[in-house]
Parts: C-alpha cells; sequence; structure tokens
C-alpha cells in the first residue's frame, strides 16, 4: 500500500515520522475558558478527578493536555463551560490572530464556535465579533458552544463568506475556510486511503474567493489569520499567493515558539509569491495534534 498523501513527501519532513503519527489517535487538548473558571480552580477539580493535566504551551496556561481522559464531554467542567475540547493548532489560530479587548472582529466561517469562542475570551468579552456560518443548520451547535462557554460579545451571521457584505470594515479577520480536511486525517484503517473527490478539486476557487473578500472587509492596518486543517498547497500557499497577485498585501511573520515548518515556494512546477514563506505548516508529528497550514495577512495603512 502506498503511504498516505505520498505526493506531499517532497516538502514534508521526516516523512516516515509523519507516516507513522497518522496512524496514532489525536490526543485529547482542552483550553480552559477563563470568561467562566479561573485556570487553577479548573485544572484543580480536573486533577481531584483523576484527570492528569499536561500544559502545552509555556506562555499559555490555559491549555492543556489530558492524556487519560476518554470522554471530556460527561465532565461536570465541560457543561458549566469551564473547559472546551479542542485542538491545540486550532487554538494556536486564535493566539496568532491576538484579539483585544475593544476590537472589532470578523470570524467568516465560524461553525461550532470554538476559534469564535476563544477569541472571545482573548477579549474579555469587550469589542464585537461577528461568527459568520452560511448552514442554517450549524447555526444550532454554534450558538450552544457560545452560551455554554459565556460568550456575550458575538453576534451570528448566515452569509455566504465570499460575498459578506462590506458595508462595515474589521481590525481582525479570520478566515478558517472550507478545506479537504487533510490535517484531521489520523489513526488510518487498514487499506485506508485518502482519496480526490470533485468537491476537493473546486475547493480552492472558494478559499481564494473568500481570502480576498476577507481582505477587502480589513480596515487599513487590520489582520487577517488565513487558515486551513489540511496539507494540499493548492488549498495554502497557491490561495495565498494568489492575493498577493490581486491585492496590497503584507504577509506578516509568525512569532510563536512551535514546532513548525515555513511556507512552500512551489509545488507541481507552479511557483508562488516567494513572501509565502512567511507562512507556516504544523505537521502531527512536529506538534502532536491536526495538521494545520496558517498565514498572517496584514493591509497597509
Amino acid at each position: 500500500m502506498a503511504p498516505l498523501f505520498e505526493p506531499y513527501a517532497s516538502f514534508i519532513p521526516d516523512f516516515d515520522q509523519f507516516q507513522e503519527a497518522l496512524h496514532r489517535p489525536i490526543p485529547t487538548h482542552l483550553r480552559i475558558n477563563t470568561l467562566k473558571c479561573d485556570i487553577d480552580q479548573a485544572a484543580g477539580s480536573l486533577k481531584d478527578k483523576g484527570v492528569e493535566v499536561v500544559q502545552t504551551l509555556p506562555e499559555e496556561p490555559t491549555l492543556v493536555a489530558a492524556p487519560n481522559l476518554d470522554k471530556p464531554g460527561k465532565l461536570i467542567e465541560f457543561h458549566l463551560g469551564c473547559i472546551h475540547v479542542q485542538a491545540l493548532t486550532s487554538c494556536v489560530a486564535s493566539l496568532l490572530l491576538d484579539p483585544r479587548p475593544g476590537q472589532y472582529v470578523l470570524d467568516m466561517c465560524a461553525a461550532p464556535g470554538g476559534k469564535t469562542s476563544h477569541m472571545a475570551q482573548l477579549m474579555e468579552n469587550h469589542g464585537l465579533i461577528v461568527a459568520n456560518e452560511l448552514y442554517p443548520k450549524r447555526h444550532v451547535s454554534l450558538g450552544h458552544n457560545l452560551a455554554r462557554l459565556g460568550v456575550a460579545n458575538t453576534i451570528i451571521t448566515g452569509y455566504q463568506a465570499q460575498q459578506f457584505p462590506l458595508r462595515h470594515k474589521f481590525d481582525l479577520i479570520l478566515a478558517d475556510v472550507p478545506c479537504s480536511g487533510e490535517g484531521t486525517f489520523r489513526k488510518a484503517k487498514p487499506g485506508q486511503a485518502y482519496r480526490e473527490t470533485p468537491e476537493k478539486v473546486k475547493l480552492p476557487d472558494l478559499q481564494k474567493k473568500i481570502l480576498i473578500r476577507g481582505f477587502d472587509l480589513l480596515k487599513p492596518g487590520g489582520t487577517l489569520l488565513y487558515s486551513t486543517c489540511t496539507y494540499n498547497p493548492e488549498e495554502n500557499e497557491a490561495v495565498v499567493s494568489a492575493l498577493l497577485a490581486e491585492r496590497e498585501a503584507d504577509l506578516l511573520k509568525i512569532g510563536l515558539e512551535l514546532p513548525m515548518e515555513q511556507g512552500i515556494t512551489e509545488w507541481k512546477g507552479q511557483k508562488y509569491d516567494r513572501r509565502v514563506r512567511h507562512a507556516r505548516r504544523f505537521y502531527p508529528h512536529r506538534i502532536d495534534s491536526v495538521g494545520f497550514f496558517m498565514a498572517k495577512i496584514g493591509k497597509p495603512g
């Protein structure tokens, strides 16, 4: 059987280790929600129940791993909104965007609300977040999570992200776009492989439209984070490179001290804007979580 994601062997470092990581389950990571609980109080309550709690980022005590926790959704701390189950790399997206109290923020593809609620936490519930989600059936889970986690500075809208109205500009925008989800593919079954689908092939065009609309919604001096949970350069560097070709955008450096790789500048003979090297790739054998791609984009002004 061919290795999973074999076409990416040319740019994924230590590809054999990457393959091994794909066959391990994604560990349980939790975000302690300071809108509802004190960090020490929540961690202590978990430890009292025999849950091992390990801090994952030295500079961010709200993010922890729980290696021996099987069903976090059954804990009273979960139902009270003191904790939220969220992949470590998913939390990194909000940390990189770094929303502050009083800012005006747009989450273009918000459901189920993990990143939205994390941003509200970082903003201490001050300012405004517009959580946009196209599909009405996903508004239920989005609204439920925001309510459970005590989010009070957020409204939900239902526009197509690529057609979000241009009437207002935002300080910060998160474009965590629909993608092929390759980064979530762990613990493969024997004989299972990740296959191309017609929907996957069509994704880059949608992603480009969403990213360009997001950039046009930024205030001068604003920041946009483009993210996917996939490895495919056509959904990542190619999309960011298209924005750089069509708009006066800056690609900002990502400064978090994490195990990550820089963006690639060429794929299948297609050369991308050299600035995409400032984007970052997160692989499961480097950081034991969901695979991600992130690019931090600034609007001059």
